[in-house]
């Protein structure tokens, strides 16, 4: 096994990554002090994955929406009964989530740490799909679509998306949609899961209480060596520009909900962590909770305390946000453009960049004192070819100066909105 030690002067803290014989990464982050446990099985995989090829395929292969959340919900599922089930009789908590660019599979114990990282790499490496439960299924995740379909909250983010991506399958729901989700069969999913779920795709992250040997004696014994199939994952060419610059829809809520979206090129490696970092703190410092922005439009009523700003990136997408509640959204959208536009002109208060600077570092610090959040973002990182320690080095050296020039690079017109309006009575 090839192992490397990733360590951090500044925090002094440092956790393994292991190439296992079998293709998959293992990182490891023991932390001491602690009684429980945080496991995550992931696939870099996720509802952008549409379109694929393998050194197995003579071309690309699109694949319907929702297949990645689908395989999700099956892999739980075997001939013989529910991984939740076996996770229930350890006393552990496990759950699985499909977010746009990964998929993972994850439990917390403070107890029987080993038998519970057994259950967790049996169940994901060992697929059961039939035509039955295929077709059961379907009708399952239906009813997921159409309830979101009603979800003020839901829509009002996902229609954003819509209207800011030309190309990008960002811009689909998770789930899919009804009639993607009815193309899917058991040869589809077969075919995916062989493909994505490939070892060499794959990563297990684990961070806690927990004993080094014995996890990888574990490792040694269950995981299933698979071939590297030079999977390579592809998006269609994006435009600068945002698709549509607006739109709405009205659904039943007491008043209007709004998302705006500003949309940027798409960033990889470190170049994403530092965009990312950089972003939510100019975000926050222009127009968080502590701005005079935001006390004027709060006093103003042109916002209320649900008001939020941040980023949202991933695999080919990257975008500033802000989303909240309002009686006249489009004013908001107004005022937003006008107030980033004045700071890449008049430039923004450094005093309160600091603040929000040291404020998101003890954020990160803070993350350290959770095996969840450890885990969590150290699988983040990974993915984007980063460490655990990248976004604490990048937030702890960022400057004023750098900030402003990255600023400046955000282009306030190539934006839009997403309203959702309350359904009136005619």
């Amino acid at each position: 096994m090839q192992k490397t030690i990733i360590r951090n002067e500044r925090v002094r803290e440092e956790y393994q990554v292991i190439k296992h014989p079998s293709g998959l990464t293992i990182c490891l982050y023991p932390m001491e002090g602690f009684s429980s446990a945080y496991a995550l099985f992931a696939a870099k995989y996720g509802s952008v994955d549409t379109t694929f090829k393998t050194n197995e395929d003579a071309g690309f292969v699109t694949v319907p929406e929702g297949i990645a959340h689908y395989l999700e919900h099956k892999l739980f599922e075997n001939d013989e009964c529910d991984a939740f089930q076996l996770f229930a009789k350890t006393g552990a908590n496990a759950n699985a989530y499909t977010s746009f660019d990964k998929t993972a599979y994850l439990f917390s114990c403070s107890q029987q740490f080993e038998e519970n990282l057994k259950i967790l790499l049996n169940f994901v490496q060992e697929p059961y799909f039939t035509d039955e439960s295929v077709a059961k299924e379907q009708g399952i995740i239906a009813q997921e679509i159409k309830m979101y379909e009603d979800e003020p909250g839901w829509r009002v983010f996902f229609n954003g998306l819509r209207a800011l991506y030309v190309n990008h399958p960002v811009r689909i729901d998770i789930a899919g949609t009804a009639e993607s989700i009815a193309k899917i069969d058991k040869d589809l999913l077969y075919r995916c899961y062989k493909t994505f779920y490939n070892l060499n795709n794959m990563v297990l992250v684990v961070a806690g209480n927990f004993d080094i040997e014995k996890t990888l004696e574990i490792c040694d014994k269950l995981l299933k060596p698979t071939p590297d199939l030079g999977l390579e994952a592809v998006f269609p060419d994006e435009p600068y520009e945002v698709k549509k610059r607006e739109t709405v829809q009205k659904l039943t809520c007491s008043m209007p909900l709004f998302n705006v979206f500003f949309k940027l090129p798409a960033f990889e490696g470190r170049e994403n962590a530092e965009k990312y970092i950089a972003y939510n703190i100019i975000a926050e410092t222009i127009l968080g909770k502590t701005s005079a922005f935001y006390d004027k439009l709060l006093n103003d009523g042109l916002i209320n305390n649900n008001f939020a700003v941040g980023v949202l990136n991933g695999r080919g997408f990257f975008t500033l946000t802000a989303d909240g509640e309002s009686s006249d959204p489009r004013k908001v959208f107004e005022e937003i453009k006008n107030a980033l536009k004045s700071a890449k002109t008049a430039g923004f208060s450094e005093t309160e960049f600091e603040n929000v600077r040291k404020k998101t570092y003890g954020e990160l610090i803070s993350m350290l004192s959770s095996v969840s959040a450890a885990a969590t973002t150290l699988l983040d990182a990974y993915f984007h070819g980063n460490t655990l320690f990248d976004v604490i080095e990048i937030t702890a050296g960022l400057t004023y100066e750098n900030a402003v020039k990255t600023l400046a690079e955000l282009d306030e017109e190539n934006a839009c909105i997403s309203i959702i309006e309350p359904v009136t009575d005619n």
